[in-house]
């Protein structure tokens, strides 16, 4: 009885404490659609993580941008932000890895389907923003981050170097270059120099 007692105790708490680490999903929605553009912001869908810790919609949107909520699991702020045209990509990826695959294997099975037709990519190049800070500078009452960093993702499926004309490495920050090239998760990496 008194081992049921206390494990019950300590499940409690452990919920309780999952719980305080997430902020409110209006706090979420706050600081996941920092990283869209400002005239997207307010119609973006959101996606966060509920009171239990488990990864839900937060807001339904109404325009053709998606963001994702930090994970409070995580030291650091990290919230991004897409058009709705790679949400099938980006839910196959979190799919894969709530399956335990790993980075490789994520890779190997959405290039075979991309190939095959099952998961679609969109036909034009799609821009991810992403959105990232220090946790000390996040004021969790607010959803607001200071000194955050901001950069770009633009995905362009089977996209090369010759294609584009961008080099497979940055000759010096913020320089475009090519990531991935001649796959589906060919994609131009914009880091802008940090000041």
């Amino acid at each position: 009885m008194n081992k049921t007692f206390f494990s019950l105790i300590i499940v409690c708490l452990a919920l309780r404490a999952v719980g305080q680490n997430i902020p409110s999903p209006d706090i979420q929605i706050k600081t996941a659609v920092l990283a869209a553009p400002s005239e997207k912001q307010a119609g973006a869908k959101v996606y966060g993580y509920g009171a239990d810790g488990t990864f839900t919609v937060l807001r339904a949107g109404n325009n053709d941008f998606v963001c994702l909520a930090d994970d409070p699991k995580k030291e650091d702020i990290n919230v991004s932000c897409y058009p709705a045209t790679l949400d099938p990509f980006m839910e196959r990826g979190r799919a894969l890895t709530k399956e335990g695959k790993n980075p490789k294997e994520i890779f190997d099975i959405r290039e075979k389907e991309v190939k095959a037709g099952t998961l679609s990519m969109p036909k034009q190049s799609s821009t991810l923003y992403v959105l990232s800070g220090s946790k000390d500078n996040y004021d969790a009452a607010t959803g607001t981050l200071k000194n955050s960093y901001l950069r770009y993702v633009v995905y362009i499926p089977f996209a090369t170097a010759e294609s584009t004309g961008l080099p497979l490495k940055p000759d010096m920050p913020g320089m475009p270059w090519i990531m991935d090239p001649g796959t589906h998760r060919a994609h131009i990496m914009i880091n802008p120099a940090k000041p």
